[in-house]
This record gives C-alpha cells, sequence and structure tokens, in this order.
C-alpha cells in the first residue's frame, strides 16, 4: 500500500530558475510548464511554459539567464520556449535527482511553487534538506500524506498556518540542527540557545507544534 507524501513548496527568487526570472520581469504568473529532451541531442532540454502577465517586452528584452522564443499565444496568456543544458541544478533538476518527478511548477512574480510525491518522510527530508542546501528561501506550503485506502477523504491536509510562527521558527531550527536526527546531531540546550530561549521555552513550543501536527496527520479527535 503506498505511504507517500505529497508535498508542495515555495521558492523565492530562486537562481538558475528562467520560469520565475520570466515572471519575476512581468510581475506575471506562469500556470504551465513542460520539458522535452531530443533524442540526438541528450544533454539539451527544451523547455515551454505559459506566461499571464498585462505587458510583455519582446523576446530579446526579457531579464533570464536564457533567450525565449514566443510560440503561441492564447488571448491574455502567452507560450514561451527556450533551451538549457541537462543537468543545470535548477529547483526541478535538484527534486527530480531523488527520482520524485515534479509534478506541478507554477511561478508567481519571484515565488516558484513546486509539487511533488516523495515515497515518505525520509525521502521527503532528504530533498526538503538538499534543497536547504542550495536556496536561501524555502517553505513548505501544504503536504498530504496518503493512508492505506486510497479514498480521498482519507488524504490528509497539514495547515502549516495553524502554528504560530514561534512555533514555526522552532520546528525548523531544530530540523535544521539535526534534533531529529537519530543520533541527534543537536540537543533540546543546544537548539535552545540557537533560538535564544530557555530549554524548558524550547520544549514547550516544540510540544505544541508536534500536537498541531500529529493531530492533524492522525486525525486525533478531542
Amino acid at each position: 500500500m503506498p505511504s507517500g507524501i505529497r508535498a508542495e513548496i515555495r521558492l523565492e527568487d530562486p537562481l538558475d530558475c528562467v520560469v520565475t526570472q520570466a515572471a519575476a520581469t512581468t510581475s506575471g504568473t506562469v500556470n504551465s510548464v513542460t520539458t522535452s529532451i531530443n533524442p540526438d541531442a541528450p544533454t539539451r532540454v527544451t523547455e515551454e511554459f505559459m506566461l499571464e502577465a498585462e505587458e510583455y517586452p519582446d523576446d530579446d528584452e526579457f531579464d533570464v539567464d536564457a533567450t525565449l522564443s514566443s510560440v503561441f499565444a492564447y488571448g491574455s496568456s502567452s507560450v514561451y520556449r527556450f533551451e538549457r543544458d541537462l543537468g543545470a541544478g535548477c529547483p526541478c533538476e535538484v527534486i527530480e535527482s531523488f527520482d520524485s518527478p515534479v509534478t506541478d511548477v507554477r511561478a508567481r512574480g519571484a515565488s516558484l511553487y513546486l509539487t511533488f510525491h516523495a515515497p515518505d518522510m525520509q525521502g521527503l527530508q532528504a530533498i526538503i534538506g538538499e534543497l536547504q542546501t542550495q536556496y536561501d528561501s524555502l517553505d513548505v506550503q501544504r503536504l498530504l500524506q496518503s493512508q492505506q485506502d486510497h479514498a480521498e477523504e482519507n488524504l490528509v491536509f497539514v495547515d502549516r498556518s495553524t502554528l504560530t510562527d514561534r512555533q514555526l521558527e522552532v520546528l525548523e531550527t531544530a530540523h535544521q540542527m539535526g534534533y531529529f536526527d537519530h543520533p541527534k546531531q543537536a540537543n533540546a540546550g543546544e537548539v535552545a540557545e540557537e533560538l535564544g530561549i530557555t530549554s524548558t521555552t524550547f520544549t514547550e513550543h516544540l510540544s505544541a507544534a508536534q500536537t498541531k501536527l500529529l493531530d492533524a496527520i492522525l486525525d486525533h479527535k478531542r
């Protein structure tokens, strides 16, 4: 039975992402991205994306790290195409290097939204950890965990907005410092010191945050 996790993340102004650069240049949105590889040129990737913006610059006036070509227009939206080297290290390739295809790519201005399925929590942590080493601003927007029953009502929605800013900071810092690793890379006192709080306060925030997350994942009714 599947035990995978559907994750949606946001990266702010990621380097090496032409799609986000185009959306930021026009203050527009991108809702569709496709890629293809020519067998005769396996080291190159062709990408297309649909951009919706109030104004469109000429192809050679886009402030992006690629040469864009407009290929089609859908009323207020335009489709652009560009080529890049395979293995350039863009966010999608980082995720797909873990054998987790990116299922949805969207951009709003300088914000890039990526959706993918991780095989399990360990796989998700590996992907997030690698992205955090390469990009400064990563935000997990939502997680859905598959249960044994495939029915939609048994998918679990984890809403991070239920956490306070402090609880989220405690979780992120603890995770980054390896508090949840086995063996631990940092203890409660070390994480508390990094946060500038007491160990007791750290434990209280962590317990509250974990309770909220477990209530959502386990569908615990109080």
